[in-house]
């Protein structure tokens, strides 16, 4: 590979690497091409992406990153798993094909300038994604109005119910 080349990878990655919520380094040997690509199209279905890097490159690219304080585990052939936007998604979809493909192995993860052993990624694989959240979220915000004017109606409804109470009394005297 020329120098511009190597140029380009490395002023393409450090742009990704700056725009990426998430980011695992992976490790990927005895895997073969139809499980890496069978990776790579699962990932990018939640807005993520599977990249094999030479540590060197990845090295250079991450300086002035969140990723430089992983800079000590560019040592092993690597592949950077990098997350735009819910952390969640392609946490689960990493951990779900690494039970089932022994050769991909996790080696650490990076969420909010944050470390991360592989232990914090299977949790955060584990908690619901980003939709789920919100749904649950609006269903909350949507409960408490609704209380509050069923209290509000409370009093109104229960002086209406007195006063047909009363009319019944009055048309039985009557």
């Amino acid at each position: 590979m020329d120098r511009g080349t190597k140029e380009q990878i490395v002023s393409e990655l450090h742009k990704k690497l700056k725009e990426a919520k998430l980011g695992v380094l992976t490790s990927f040997s005895g895997m073969n091409v139809e499980k890496m690509e069978a990776l790579r199209n699962a990932l990018r279905k939640s807005d993520a992406e599977w990249k094999v890097v030479k540590n060197t490159l990845l090295r250079i690219a991450s300086k002035e990153t969140d990723f430089s304080i992983l800079d000590d585990h560019f040592k092993w052939p690597v592949a950077v798993v990098l997350g735009y936007k819910d952390p969640v998604g392609p946490t689960k979809i990493l951990i779900d094909f690494a039970k089932k493909n022994p050769e991909l192995e996790i080696k650490v993860g990076l969420l909010d300038r944050k470390s991360l052993t592989k232990s914090d990624l299977t949790v955060l694989a584990e908690l619901p994604g980003r939709e789920v959240l919100l749904g649950k979220l609006v269903s909350v915000m949507a409960a408490v109005p609704t209380a509050f004017v069923t209290v509000l109606s409370g009093v109104p409804r229960s002086f209406v119910q007195v006063l047909n109470a009363y009319c019944d009394k009055k048309k039985t005297l009557n």
